[in-house]
């Protein structure tokens, strides 16, 4: 009774204290951090041990999980050299960096600096992209974030296991190679083998609730076989953490083949309650041990001013290779001709970003413990892994806010996707049309043939006026059915608290009403992106479009003061386009009159311009690309 009191109250002070950096716009894992810390020194609060089993194996897989089911594989794909070099490059890198730091400073043999190195190295992902997203850094290096932080953890972990394996004997160069090689291969294969056969099983599952379960089974699947299996000859093991990612990237990406549209959305919602209830627990955790640390270093026959510098320096060192390591690994492959020419340059703020996004977290703390009791300065080393810890969420955490506003790095902009994802919806839309007048008019009434059709074109239209600044048709419709959803559960209350009728009865009614509401077309604004400072100029998706190409001169518009055809019958519009052929301006097919698309049927002018305040982007009609 007394443990299980304990974990409502930590996942509690978790929920709350998580709500709350909410509230006041602070990053949670800091705060979480903080709080736990403070605690750590109250008597009648419990201590709380973070063991590598706990953490290696009931908290890392299924965080890891969640976070690849979520991960492009075709964006991990296009970033794979910047992910490699960071998942590995860096890795080893900042092992061998840290390592003949804590050698010099420690006195220790080299493999334990070496070993300290390995555990220092791997950077957090719930740290670095919860706060990459909050300050609405670009969507490049999120992305190469997020790709590193999914295999620097097994690279960190099989370079810790070799370096364990030095402390207590000799590991000759071929042997710590070979361990890595098996590892990395091994963990791929296992992942790509569980993918497989999981995928398949799941094809198979018609329950939503039974194909959910399997998934948040897979992690273990995954990784319990991968550190099971042991190859003596090697004395090496496949990196569990590695199976884990792997099965859940390629398991993410096939999801719309081996899952019910119902099953995913049940999926998603399950893992980000699971990963959101461990990622902050796991910090608060962390905070919670600092009393236990300190108190261990009376063991050690270090002066106390040796112990605090050397934690300074290694925490420096730390830094600051990431920092040595980026720049040369972003600009020098860029020298060559064939990367230069297929990749854009990226900027030197964005490259400073990345190396500046090197908070360290759970993987970090968890590591560290794997070091065998008889490690020479052991507790000083776990101080120095939980200062590095607590150093880089502090000082990186809190001043990447600052850096972003001082470099003016422009996140992605919401006005941006908007027009990408209604370029995307038409060209979707457009697929579904045909479908109807192909397969299905002549089989159904029209009222039916026009339902459906009213119903694809209202939803692309919803994203079309999204780009504009005024309260839409779509979003008024959605507040309104919002508020009339809300007096109807009111209603179905009512009935329910009466007893009359069958309570079956009334959950279907409360599910279908729920259902409703989870799919009206919402006009949202995303606040972690930047404000626009220029005119919106989307991706150009339509290079290929000769219509567009040949369409550069803005005309002079014939009625300047809005839609032509609207003014003369006294009508309103939503959002206003230009021809770029004639200087026509006429009303989009969110208003009632759609005279920008029947003035296109009637001339076969082909390109329109938003004639909207700040937006300079372009559509053609005939190939249905903007740009």
């Amino acid at each position: 009774m007394h443990t299980a009191l304990t974990l409502v109250i930590l996942l509690t002070i978790v929920v709350a204290v998580s709500a709350a950096a909410g509230r006041m716009r602070l990053s949670a894992p800091l705060v979480l951090m903080v709080v736990g810390i403070a605690g750590s020194y109250f008597d009648f609060v419990p201590e709380f041990e973070l063991t590598p089993e706990i953490v290696l194996l009931g908290l890392l897989p299924p965080l890891l999980y969640a976070a690849a089911i979520r991960t492009s594989l075709i964006d991990f794909q296009t970033y794979r050299r910047p992910i490699a070099l960071l998942s590995v490059g860096l890795v080893l890198f900042t092992t061998v960096g840290v390592g003949l730091v804590v050698w010099r400073l420690l006195d220790v043999p080299l493999a334990v600096g070496f070993a300290l190195g390995a555990v220092v190295a791997p950077p957090d992902a719930v740290a670095a992209t919860a706060i990459a997203r909050r300050v609405g850094l670009p969507r490049r290096v999120i992305t190469i974030l997020e790709g590193e932080s999914l295999v620097n953890d097994a690279t960190a972990i099989v370079t810790l296991r070799t370096s364990i394996a030095a402390i207590s004997g000799t590991v000759s160069v071929w042997q710590a190679s070979g361990a890595f090689v098996v590892s990395a291969v091994g963990g791929v294969l296992i992942g790509l083998v569980v993918a497989f056969v999981v995928g398949h099983i799941r094809r198979l599952i018609q329950d939503d609730v039974t194909d959910v379960a399997v998934s948040l089974l897979t992690p273990w699947i995954a990784y319990l076989p991968a550190e099971e299996i042991f190859i003596p000859g090697i004395d090496a093991h496949p990196s569990g953490v590695l199976a884990v990612v792997v099965a859940g990237v390629v398991l993410g990406h096939k999801s719309p083949l081996i899952q019910s549209a119902s099953s995913r959305l049940f999926e998603r919602t399950n893992w980000t309650t699971i990963s959101y209830v461990l990622e902050n627990s796991v910090f608060l955790l962390i905070g919670l041990q600092i009393q236990s640390i300190v108190d261990d270093l009376s063991r050690s026959d270090l002066s106390t001013s040796r112990i605090t510098w050397s934690c300074i320096a290694v925490l420096v060192t730390v830094i600051l290779l990431r920092i040595i390591w980026v720049f040369p690994a972003t600009y020098i492959p860029r020298m060559i001709p064939s990367i230069a020419a297929a990749e854009a340059r990226p900027t030197p703020q964005a490259a400073f970003l990345v190396a500046w996004t090197g908070m360290r977290g759970v993987v970090t703390l968890a590591a560290v413990f794997l070091l065998p009791e008889d490690t020479p300065e052991r507790e000083v080393l776990v101080l120095m892994a939980f200062v590095v810890t607590v150093g880089t969420l502090l000082i990186q955490g809190l001043t990447i806010p600052t850096f972003v506003r001082w470099l003016k790095v422009r996140g992605p902009d919401i006005q941006e996707d908007h027009l990408q994802e209604a370029t995307v919806l038409q060209s979707v839309t457009d697929a579904g049309m045909a479908y109807l007048d192909e397969e299905v008019h002549e089989s159904v009434s029209d009222a039916v043939m026009h339902r459906l059709r009213e119903r694809a074109i209202d939803r692309t239209n919803a994203v079309w006026e999204r780009l504009g600044g005024a309260e839409t048709p779509s979003a008024l419709y959605s507040r309104i059915r919002g508020e009339m959803i809300k007096r109807e559960r009111e209603e179905l209350l009512r009935i329910r608290k009466l007893g009359t009728v069958d309570q079956t009865v009334l959950a279907q009614v409360m599910n279908a009403l729920d259902i409703e509401e989870s799919i009206l077309d919402v006009a949202y604004e995303d606040e972690t992106t930047a404000n626009r400072e220029q005119d919106l100029r989307p991706t150009d998706t339509g290079a290929a479009c000769e219509h567009l190409a040949n369409a550069t001169v803005v005309p002079n518009p014939r009625t300047p003061t809005g839609c032509e055809e609207c003014l003369a019958e006294g009508h309103d519009w939503v959002h206003l386009r230009l021809c770029m052929a004639c200087g026509h301006v006429g009303c989009c097919n969110s208003s009632a009159g759609k005279h920008a698309t029947k003035h296109y049927h009637e001339s076969r002018h082909p390109v329109i311009r938003s004639f909207e305040p700040g937006e300079a982007w372009r559509w053609c009609f005939i190939d249905q690309a903007n740009g």
